[in-house]
């Protein structure tokens, strides 16, 4: 064999470790999808259904610690939550529908 013989062979055993070079970075890839994607895209559709179910008389948890009872739904994403006061004059919020994080079981708030 000449040296260009071997060079030739070389390089075709190059390019075939060239193609496996990028094994690792593909299943790192993959693993990543599974691992945070995945999962994140699964609370996004549990959270978007939790929203879309609220009704009125629903008490909730908003995401800035608020724990309140919805007394009205718009129709333009806004939700009117009692958060406290007097049984006749209660005091009311107005939060984003995005912004309850957590539904409560019924009577919750009673016992607060």
């Amino acid at each position: 064999m000449n040296f260009v013989d071997l060079l030739g062979v070389s390089l075709a055993q190059q390019e075939g470790a060239g193609l496996m070079g990028f094994l690792p970075i593909v299943l790192m890839f993959v693993v990543l999808y599974f691992l945070m994607i995945r999962p994140q895209m699964k609370r996004q559709k549990e959270h978007k259904s939790m929203v879309e179910s609220l009704s009125v008389g629903t008490e909730v948890v908003t995401a800035g610690g608020m724990v309140g009872r919805i007394s009205r739904i718009s129709d333009a994403g806004y939700l009117t939550l009692e958060v406290g006061g007097p049984a006749d004059k209660p005091v009311e919020i107005v939060v984003q529908r995005q912004a309850v994080t957590t539904v409560l079981p019924k009577d919750t708030i009673r016992s607060l």
